[in-house]
């Protein structure tokens, strides 16, 4: 935490990385790309004001300038591949500063790596114009919120990160140059989770939360007010900090090289990893790269334990094996018991009476690892509150005498009952097609008189080309969109029986495991006794709506209508919002109730009216059956399903 965490520099004066207060884990990562590039970036999660950004900007003016070729606009180096062609090996070079480069979300793909240079364009030349990408190599590339960043741009940065290379060909441009650089970025997981590729792409990763010493926190108000009176003044008082920490990062990179990686830490390293279940070996390369620059930082010619120790925690964090909706986190003991284990291979400790130790420490976590697994007992001692972030998740009202929580139990529905057909023009995700302005532009046509989305490129190179003067061109966009998806969950007595709601419980932890997956926002609604509720509202963390979910009692009545209507005026409040996302309702019941006035095919036709699709999942069972679910989807124009089965079937 620092006391710029809310702004981090003002002006040209950067907050001092020196005076940093309670983020060790964060500078110590830092520090390591700064040793040792090959690490490969770090990824820092946290809350908002807890230093991120201001600890990313401090780095840069401490890392040692860059030798590049003078005649270069950036910091390519002779014999280089640059834009312009390679770089001739006997040009002049000078010093220059390691340069930091800002990815802002909204950025397009052609200020990401490049395009037709519209000014040369004008005057009758056709010339590639650099994007980011070049601007950042041999220096830092930092992207706040990357978890947001959209599909296209992220499918760019893992090509230039895994190959060092950057290749634009795009609208007549064909360029191809060396994009080498420190990937940094920044996000907070309640806003959605980050791509798997991208997320082992960085080699660190790093937990940042405000301090919860009062001590510490008013440090971090007294630092922050003397940097907002005078920041000159302020980074005056670390000056001599700065300089020390920085002649400490050229040193330890001049002895990097040199640092010798003894077997038994590297023994202790890759037995660790196979023991947490790292996938692949990137994990064990980069905690043995991170190793030696930390022993590197020490001045120490051999990686310790402790130097293995601090990379594992760095290095394996956001590696090792998580359902992000089962409700637990991975504990710094079991890293720790893996690394002790791995370290000491002939010393193994007396097994307990249930077993070796590896063993029960497997089976303690194999409810957790699998999610869903708790036990009845377990989730029904659970309290409501404990699982749910303020706000988020509201209480389900009032139960009735009578109700029950039964844990989930196996189950699927097929993931057609999230389909959702046409194209949109919602926001970036990955749930179905859209052209809408967050999509990638992937061609270029004559623009229509009403366009608003002009290509400005493929406009000035069709006049290059002789065209009409008069003619416009639009983008052409595809790409995928995320949804609302509203779950409306019959939680009534009647889903109690036969563990029904146990059932849909386990088959709803899998579609949100696919909403995950897709960036969805999700709502749910449960109705039972006399009213519907709304538990989980949209946007909230999905972790917190698969706890809610679990910990959700049946018992009384079916107000089956009051469920349709909650969600109906549910997705037209949401639209105000956010007009272009569209809806997917997803209504889950064994319509064991009785319609004789036609009250809920009544609510599924207005639903109808505002969801972009209708689903109906029909729980019910038995001999006898009153078949009010494929009514309730004829209503609605909806398609059925069947959640034993998993098929779908015609309303």
């Amino acid at each position: 935490m620092t006391s710029g965490a809310t702004g981090g520099d003002r002006g040209a004066v950067a907050y001092p990385l020196s005076a940093i207060v309670g983020q060790e884990a964060l500078i110590e990562a830092l520090l390591i790309n700064a040793v040792a590039p090959s690490v490969g970036g770090v990824l820092v999660r946290g809350e908002r004001g807890t230093a991120k950004s201001t600890a990313v900007r401090a780095l840069a003016p401490l890392l040692p300038p860059v030798q590049a070729a003078a005649s270069e606009t950036f910091a390519f180096a002779p014999g280089e591949l640059a834009p312009g062609g390679p770089v001739a090996p006997d040009a002049p070079t000078a010093p220059r500063p390691a340069p930091l480069v800002e990815l802002p979300l909204g950025t397009t793909l052609d200020r990401l790596v490049g395009a037709l240079d519209l000014g040369r364009a004008l005057a009758g030349e056709q010339a590639f114009e650099a994007g980011l990408l070049a601007r950042a190599h041999r220096g830092i590339l930092y992207v706040d919120e990357v978890n947001l960043l959209p599909d296209h741009l992220v499918d760019a940065l893992l090509d230039a990160a895994a190959t060092g290379v950057a290749r634009v060909e795009r609208e007549a441009v064909s360029v191809v140059h060396a994009a080498r650089f420190l990937l940094v970025g920044t996000m907070n997981a309640e806003e959605g989770e980050l791509r798997p590729q991208l997320l082992d792409r960085f080699g660190l990763g790093v937990e940042v939360r405000a301090p919860e010493d009062p001590a510490q926190r008013a440090e971090i108000v007294r630092r922050h007010l003397a940097f907002d009176a005078d920041p000159t003044a302020f980074s005056g008082d670390y000056e001599l900090a700065e300089r020390e920490l920085a002649a400490r990062i050229a040193a330890a990179r001049t002895l990097l090289d040199r640092v010798r990686l003894p077997e038994r830490e590297l023994l202790r390293i890759t037995g660790a990893c196979a023991a947490l279940g790292v996938d692949g070996v990137r994990g064990d390369i980069v905690c043995a790269q991170a190793a030696c620059a930390l022993a590197a930082l020490d001045g120490a010619g051999e990686v310790a334990e402790e130097h293995v120790r601090g990379a594992a925690a760095l290095a394996l964090a956001h590696r090792r094996r998580r359902d992000p909706l089962d409700g637990s986190e991975p504990r710094p003991e079991e890293l720790e018991r893996a690394l002790d284990d791995a370290g000491s291979p002939d010393e193994e400790p007396p097994p307990p009476a249930g077993g070796t130790p590896r063993e029960a420490g497997r089976s303690s976590n194999r409810g957790a690892d699998r999610g869903g697994a708790t036990s009845e007992a377990s989730t029904r001692s659970a309290t409501a509150g404990s699982a749910r972030a303020p706000g988020d998740v509201a209480p389900a009202g009032p139960h009735p005498a009578r109700e029950r929580r039964d844990a989930p139990s196996p189950a699927e529905l097929g993931l057609h009952a999230l389909a959702l057909t046409g194209t949109g023009r919602g926001p970036a995700g990955r749930r179905a097609r859209t052209r809408g302005p967050d999509a990638g532009a992937i061609d270029s046509r004559p623009a229509g008189a009403t366009s608003r989305d002009l290509a400005l490129v493929a406009t000035v190179r069709e006049r290059l080309l002789g065209g009409p003067g008069t003619d416009l061109r639009e983008h052409v966009r595809a790409g995928r969109e995320a949804t609302l998806v509203c779950l409306v969950v019959d939680a009534s007595g009647s889903m109690g029986a036969r563990r029904r709601l146990a059932r849909v419980k386990g088959a709803l932890i899998g579609l949100l495991r696919d909403a995950y997956t897709r960036r969805d926002r999700v709502a749910v609604i449960a109705f039972r006794d006399s009213a519907a509720t709304l538990i989980v509202k949209p946007g909230a963390p999905l972790a917190h709506a698969a706890q809610a979910l679990r910990e959700l009692p049946t018992g009384g009545r079916t107000p089956l209508a009051a469920g349709l209507d909650a969600a109906t005026d549910l997705i037209r409040r949401e639209a105000l919002r956010e007009p272009d996302r569209r809806t997917i309702a997803v209504v889950l019941t064994d319509g064991r109730v009785a319609d004789s006035d036609g009250a809920i095919t009544r609510a599924a036709a207005r639903l109808a009216t505002v969801a972009a699709a209708v689903h109906v999942v029909d729980t019910e069972e038995g001999p006898v059956r009153l078949g009010l679910a494929a009514r309730l989807a004829r209503a609605a124009g909806g398609q059925i399903h069947d959640l034993a089965t998993t098929t779908r079937r015609a309303a």
